[in-house]
């Protein structure tokens, strides 16, 4: 059996936060944390390790947002944010923070849920594109290397390009490396010779 999602509702109204905290175990089975104070919310927020951070500001003070956002950004789980009054500039320091959810003059029982569900999956859909982007940055960054190991190899030692590759290739295999970790090694001895 799996543990309960771990919610942390955000909301310094304390009505407002039951109406929420109802929502939710009407809908199911979460483990719910609430916060009312926003004064030490990084910290509280890192030793609650919650799932899902969802924020209520019915009239966010300037302070009291910018001390939300701060202790968000960026964020490391889904984040649901729902405010009655909004200008451009807090709803991009919100985006910017990581909230995957942004709902203006929205909170209503029957959207919490619905809601949060959009949260997580925004927040595991930009999680996939991000990881998908360090992956072609990482490639991109070792094919650079190996070519320009190949190049060090095509003329130290005469080679073409194919076979400066193969012989890369032959090292990696022989030394049970990948071939981008030999090209790393070469280019790397290469600057400290020369």
């Amino acid at each position: 059996m799996t543990e309960p999602l771990h919610i942390v509702v955000i909301d310094p109204n304390k009505e407002r936060a039951f109406l929420i905290v109802d929502a939710l175990r009407e809908s199911d089975d979460y483990r719910i944390s609430v916060i009312g104070e926003t004064t030490g919310l990084a910290r509280r927020l890192g030793e609650m390790t919650p799932d899902i951070i969802l924020v209520d500001f019915e009239d966010p003070a300037r302070d009291s947002f910018e001390q939300v956002i701060s202790a968000l950004g960026p964020a490391q789980r889904p984040v649901a944010m729902f405010v009655d009054q909004t200008d451009n500039q807090m709803m991009r320091a919100a985006i910017e923070a990581g909230v995957s959810a942004y709902v203006v003059d929205g909170l209503r029982k029957d959207r919490i849920k619905p809601v949060l569900e959009t949260a997580v999956a925004r927040f595991h859909a930009f999680a996939r594109i991000k990881a998908e982007l360090e992956a072609t940055k990482t490639a991109l960054a070792e094919r650079k290397t190996i070519d320009r190991a190949k190049g060090l190899l095509m003329k130290s030692r005469d080679l073409s390009e194919d076979d400066a590759y193969a012989l890369l290739r032959k090292t990696a295999m022989d030394q049970g490396r990948r071939v981008s970790e030999v090209a790393e090694a070469l280019v790397t001895a290469a600057g400290l010779l020369l």
